[in-house]
């Protein structure tokens, strides 16, 4: 008389059971999909019939924001003396931004050198004093405020003006909009091929992008000197900005 299964027997059966059960539809569902996919099954699959379309898209806005590097070098006999003209001018300029509206976080020390000044004589070299250099970078989100900043600037001791470049604080919807215009321009590229080849568009197969854009070239200015009375404005213009799409799309085609 055969030995009877126990129960824990009959568990492991079961499980087996279903697992092969499991195993055997998800290949039927395989084979299945081949089948609609290539024809019968064991054919290589198909190749694609793909085309590659550049799209660009630009648009232009209007800058919301100036970044200003101001530089204030000062000279002198030793070190202490000159670091304290320097610091003295420099918190004055500080202190004039804060009243014209620039806010703590708007400005940035970029840089702050100590370094001696050399002269030659009879082919030795002498340090003769020192020379102290520090340069602040501003952010002025009001653009009409651009000229009055370098002005005032000026007149409390800043000695050079490094550049002033012009961009948009928060580009993202400028981006988005010159986005979709390649989206358009690919679209309409890769229809027309289409209809000139006689094939149906089926599907995006890849999509890649590159951004980039244009400015106004930076305005520099040099030799600035302090002032006992007020310099004139200078007149900024903050022109455009381009901001542009550049898109590849490749479309699957039948």
């Amino acid at each position: 008389m055969p030995p009877i299964p126990s129960s824990k027997d009959k568990t492991l059966n079961g499980i087996l059971v279903a697992v092969g059960t499991v195993l055997v539809l998800y290949l039927a569902i395989l084979s299945i999909k081949a089948l609609a996919e290539y024809g019968r099954v064991g054919l290589e699959p198909r190749p694609r019939d793909t085309f590659t379309i550049q799209g660009e898209g630009k648009v232009s806005a209007e800058p919301t924001l100036a970044e200003v590097d101001l530089g204030l070098y000062s000279e002198g006999r030793d070190v202490a003396s000159v670091q304290q003209a320097n610091a003295g001018k420099i918190n004055s300029i500080i202190a004039a931004l804060k009243q014209m509206g620039i806010a703590d976080a708007d400005m940035q020390t970029s840089n702050y050198t100590i370094s001696p000044k050399f002269e030659y004589a009879d082919g030795v070299q002498n340090v003769v004093g020192y020379i102290v250099s520090q340069n602040l970078k501003v952010k002025v989100r009001n653009l009409s405020n651009v000229g009055a900043v370098l002005s005032r600037a000026g007149e409390l001791g800043a000695n050079q003006v490094n550049g002033v470049r012009f961009t948009i604080d928060d580009p993202t919807d400028v981006r988005q909009r010159a986005r979709t215009k390649a989206i358009e321009d690919a679209k309409r590229k890769a229809q027309e091929l289409a209809d000139a080849m006689g094939v149906r568009i089926v599907k995006i197969v890849t999509f890649s992008e590159s951004t980039g854009g244009t400015e106004p070239p930076p305005v520099f200015f040099r030799g600035l000197e302090a002032a006992p009375v007020p310099t004139a404005v200078p007149d900024i213009q903050a022109g455009e900005l381009d901001v542009q799409s550049n898109i590849s799309v490749t479309f699957e085609i039948r």
